[in-house]
């Protein structure tokens, strides 16, 4: 056995925002940057937007079938709109939950002036629902600017200038309105996975329960709600920029078997145009100037990603083929030779 977490930390933001104890609170930042890539963030000022959100979440399912798939995300390369029940897979099974994904606004369509894997930052669909649009364009904002400034203190907690990870960001950051209905015992909700879509995650969870973490002795740990709270982890692409010293976790979430949950994950976003090389490149001097104890850097070696893969030209690439695996109804309207290529491929 190794040594590992048993549970996931809690982070208080107003105390990162407070002179007199942000030094304290970034050490337990730290921490669980470093130990556990997960960590439930309080505080945070949006716990009224987050009840307002999830109050509005039954309503916004229970639109009929129609409603829901004239905005289904079949219309759009971009891979944003309406999912129905059991059209995701991950790890290759099929994940019980419906969901609506969304961009940030005021991304325009794709050109064939644009690389091909530009076609992910694209326009969102909406579904005809009062307040629906804005309440999800409130909802960007307001977490977006949290995401922003909780990168910074995480860079300061790293030792790093604070905005040391900035030219990383993307243009376009993603967030979901999510539906899990009542399954058999211990069914799919979401398989074992990382998340590969940009920096970090911040996820508002119900309090249905249902998501665990995998620790390094290979235990599914429970991250139970807690009220008001934003949970958070690193995605595979900020374990790649820091060279796996900090690094991602595999999470999975169960079905519930007597309720609904519902939950809202907020994925921020990295650069498209970012290559193997100028990563290799930016993650070894990031990882030279990062203070470790040296159990951090043995985590560097255990980076699995098609992030990392040489197979691809750059995130985008990497991101794009992941979206076409995730979601083969939409892959194979849009992208029918690279479904077909990468659905053969296996990741080196």
């Amino acid at each position: 056995m190794v040594e590992t977490f048993s549970s996931v930390p809690k982070v208080d933001y107003s105390r990162l925002r407070h002179p007199a104890t942000k030094t304290a609170e970034l050490s337990n930042l730290r921490q669980a940057v470093f130990k556990v890539g997960f960590l439930y963030l309080t505080n945070t000022g949006l716990e009224d937007l987050i009840r307002r959100a999830h109050e509005a979440l039954p309503d916004l399912f229970a639109l009929p079938t129609e409603v829901k798939e004239d905005c289904n995300m079949i219309n759009s390369p971009s891979f944003l709109g309406y999912t129905r029940l059991g059209a995701e897979t991950t790890a290759a099974k099929t994940d019980l939950r419906e969901q609506f994904d969304f961009g940030t606004p005021g991304m325009t369509p794709w050109t064939s002036q644009d690389p091909f894997w530009q076609s992910l930052e694209g326009p969102n669909q909406y579904p005809k629902h009062p307040g629906a649009q804005s309440l999800v364009e409130e909802y960007i904002h307001n977490i977006d600017e949290l995401a922003q400034s909780f990168v910074h203190l995480v860079a300061e907690c790293l030792s790093l200038p604070t905005d040391t990870f900035d030219e990383f960001k993307g243009k376009m950051s993603r967030l979901k309105f999510v539906r899990y209905p009542p399954s058999a015992p211990k069914s799919q909700g979401v398989g074992p996975h990382k998340d590969s879509a940009g920096l970090f995650t911040f996820l508002s969870q119900d309090d249905s329960g249902g998501l665990q973490v995998l620790n390094k002795n290979g235990e599914w740990i429970d991250v139970p709600p807690v009220d008001g709270s934003l949970v958070i982890n690193i995605q595979q692409g900020f374990e790649a920029i820091t060279g796996g010293i900090c690094a991602a976790t595999t999470h999975r979430v169960i079905a519930p078997t007597s309720r609904t949950r519902y939950s809202i994950p907020y994925f921020l976003g990295v650069r498209l145009d970012l290559t193997l090389e100028k990563l290799k490149e930016s993650a070894a001097h990031i990882v030279s100037c990062i203070p470790t104890s040296g159990d951090e850097k043995k985590r560097a070696v255990d980076v699995p990603s098609e992030f990392l893969s040489p197979l691809y030209s750059c995130f985008g690439e990497a991101h794009l083929r992941n979206r076409i695996l995730s979601h083969p109804d939409v892959g194979q309207r849009w992208y029918p030779e690279l479904y077909s290529r990468y659905s053969k491929q296996t990741l080196k």
